[in-house]
């Protein structure tokens, strides 16, 4: 495996692969690696050959008083898992290198990134879109892998793939939960065992929701606030949002339709300090005989 720090490097490596009539595969990361990265490297190298990783804390993403400073990093430990997984290349870019002194371009995809998590972190999406197209356009992929934890994130960067044309297919793979169905998220290190605990609130409001569906409930006032009814059950937790989408447009879905997600976030942890932004989601879709089918 080779780790590669330089866009020039980045690129040449990938262009010889490609000239070689190989089908590059990519996974871009911000580290702090866990079990959710460890499957989209997976179905990476099932699929591709060389498989690229990237691993850059992008701070583009963060707001001026979110945690890029102690978000966790453990590049040796990171490279050694990537390694034992079939990675080829990790690029590994400082920011400086992906963000030049009079850096002054930004993406933004109108529509999609303004509610929910683009109104709890103003800037994060056009961060993050940005991001994703610099390691795009230097690695040029076939297809890069992404998790379904960050749904929304997800639907925006199928969006902007869609609408610039790109080359590379934003493939979006199922969440990876722990044994207790607590979503996997490298900001779950932050979490001490009470807020641990009280983190599961999130995915048993979930199930909640889902015990609702399946019991045959249509109208999505019922079904959030059986998810929010959960997650206000614990003093840990306070709700950010709770709310039913349609998949491909992101509005409000006021009775269940095809295919809608149910998007929930929240802090955790003592109020007083600071508490750990947690996100997950649950899919709704319907099958040929119309039965609703819902994926955690």
């Amino acid at each position: 495996m080779e780790i590669i720090r330089t866009i020039d490097w980045m690129k040449q490596a990938s262009r010889a692969a490609r000239e070689q009539g190989r089908s590059v595969g990519f996974v871009p990361t911000m580290g702090a690696l866990h079990e959710g990265h460890l499957s989209l490297v997976r179905a990476a190298v099932a699929e591709c050959s060389p498989v690229v990783a990237s691993i850059f804390v992008n701070p583009a993403q963060f707001g001026p008083s979110e945690d890029f400073a102690k978000y966790p990093r453990q590049l040796e430990k990171d490279t050694a898992v990537l390694e034992a997984a079939g990675v080829d290349f990790v690029f590994v870019p400082d920011a400086a290198e992906i963000y030049p002194q009079g850096f002054r371009t930004y993406v933004n995809v109108e529509g999609l990134g303004d509610r929910l998590e683009g109104k709890s972190r103003p800037g994060h999406f056009r961060g993050v879109a940005t991001v994703v197209l610099k390691l795009l356009e230097i690695v040029q992929p076939a297809a890069a892998f992404f998790g379904r934890k960050d749904a929304q994130q997800a639907r925006i960067l199928r969006q902007m793939a869609r609408d610039l044309n790109l080359d590379a297919e934003i493939k979006v793979l199922p969440i990876v939960r722990e044994p207790d169905g607590l979503a996997m998220s490298s900001r779950n290190s932050y979490l001490n065992a009470e807020d641990r605990r009280a983190a599961t609130s999130l995915s048993r409001g979930l199930a909640a929701a889902a015990a609702k569906i399946h019991a045959g409930e249509r109208n999505s006032d019922t079904i959030v606030q059986a998810a929010r009814t959960v997650m206000q059950s614990e003093p840990r937790v306070r709700v950010d949002y709770v709310e039913l989408v349609n998949e491909e447009s992101f509005e409000p879905v006021v009775v269940l339709g095809e295919s809608s997600l149910l998007l929930i976030a929240a802090l955790v942890g003592d109020s007083a300090a600071k508490p750990v932004r947690l996100i997950d989601n649950m899919l709704i879709t319907r099958d040929a005989g119309g039965k609703f089918l819902v994926t955690l």
